[in-house]
């Protein structure tokens, strides 16, 4: 006999006999299985989340790449012909100048100093930048004494055939240029068709280009497809090259 106000633990004991006699099995039921309709609500709104995380964290990382560390070029000219084509697409560091300092041998673009492009024998070129390999930092002087003789820096000769065009001179005409402060001095690969700081020598820069205009470094060549590879800036020509005076380079600058 049952008494008349059982406790809890009384009652559930009593529960669980009753339905053990029945057969049923005293396992606490599941909860209802959610609402179909509000479990595909809860699906699509995951799914939205989840392409926001998907797509737009990809996108905003590219942007930010794009704007604070890489420059993506077409060239549209011959002045650095076999190193770049035209039609090629070159991916440039916005770290140089600024977190890595330039040096010679780098391939550089640069906004047009003083109407240079007029000067550049192409005629599908858009915009204001150049290309072209820096040769000498402030304080050099870059010198060569004609056709058939190397170009100097400081007074020594340095091997360019790992880079200038096959059957180009260094340079077809003497010259001999000190580089100021705050500038350098740059030439094409393809020196017979690269209108480069030889040529601008009574632009009022003596032919320099500003390190302020430079927006970067060339790294690679990323089209088209047969033409994908690194960028080599030889720097080895250089090594044997002293430093510049740059005292001279900051008077010849006053």
């Amino acid at each position: 006999m049952q008494p008349e106000n059982p406790t809890g633990d009384e009652a559930r004991d009593a529960r669980t006999f009753q339905v053990a006699d029945h057969g049923v099995d005293p396992t606490p039921v599941p909860p209802p299985a959610t609402n179909g309709r509000h479990a595909a609500a809860r699906e699509d709104s995951f799914t939205f989340r989840d392409m926001l995380v998907w797509c737009g964290v990809p996108i905003i990382i590219v942007l930010l790449l794009r704007i604070f560390l890489v420059g993506l070029y077409t060239i549209p000219s011959r002045s650095m012909m076999d190193t770049i084509e035209p039609g090629d697409r070159v991916l440039t560091s916005k770290l140089s100048p600024g977190v890595f300092s330039l040096q010679r041998g780098d391939v550089i673009v640069f906004h047009d100093p003083a109407n240079w492009l007029s000067s550049e024998q192409s005629s599908d070129i858009v915009g204001d930048y150049l290309i072209k390999r820096l040769i000498g930092l402030p304080g050099d002087v870059v010198a060569c004494e004609g056709p058939g003789e190397p170009v100097t820096i400081n007074g020594v000769a340095i091997n360019e055939t790992s880079y200038i065009r096959p059957g180009v001179d260094p340079s077809s005409f003497a010259f001999s240029v000190t580089v100021t402060e705050g500038h350098v001095f740059v030439m094409g690969d393809n020196r017979s068709n690269s209108a480069d700081s030889r040529f601008h020598q009574d632009d009022g820069s003596n032919g320099l280009v500003p390190i302020s205009d430079v927006v970067g470094v060339g790294v690679v060549r990323y089209w088209p497809l047969n033409r994908i590879g690194l960028l080599d800036a030889h720097h080895e020509v250089f090594a044997d090259v002293p430093d510049g005076d740059t005292s001279d380079a900051a008077g010849a600058s006053q």
